[in-house]
């Protein structure tokens, strides 16, 4: 994934993405030793959590706390995208796309998308097992 478009999301969970490193060009290394592979680069990712609390306004446009199975993470800039605002509110189940902006001591994404999945449980129930499942296809 050379170049300036940042490519497909990439499912991850929490704990995988905080032990990514920073590559060359925005991009972050995604460490696979466990499974036998090669690094992963990414920029874009898809998580799914809980929302713990929400921070309205302010110069990030806006920040929300998440919570997947695997830990916590940050969203910015969650007034900014489309279907944001009705997501914002504690105990929402939501999928979030975002650009990576750091990993360590835990993710910080930059919203690009976001969707309210509260409706149904199985979003929440598969999530880990969606996860897996494609980090175990992709090559």
């Amino acid at each position: 994934m050379a170049g300036g478009a940042p490519g497909p999301p990439v499912k991850v969970l929490a704990a995988q993405l905080r032990s990514a490193v920073r590559g060359d060009g925005g991009m972050w290394q995604l460490a696979r030793a466990e499974a036998g592979r090669a690094p992963l680069c990414l920029r874009v990712v898809w998580m799914q959590g809980t929302v713990l609390e929400v921070e309205r306004g302010g110069a990030r446009g806006g920040s929300a706390r998440l919570h997947d199975d695997s830990g916590p993470f940050t969203v910015l800039g969650v007034e900014e995208v489309p279907k944001g605002r009705p997501c914002l509110s504690a105990g929402k189940y939501v999928m979030v796309m975002g650009l990576v902006r750091s990993c360590s001591p835990e993710p910080v994404l930059r919203a690009i998308k976001m969707t309210d999945l509260s409706e149904n449980p199985v979003h929440k129930d598969m999530w880990s097992l969606e996860v897996e499942d494609l980090h175990r296809v992709i090559p």
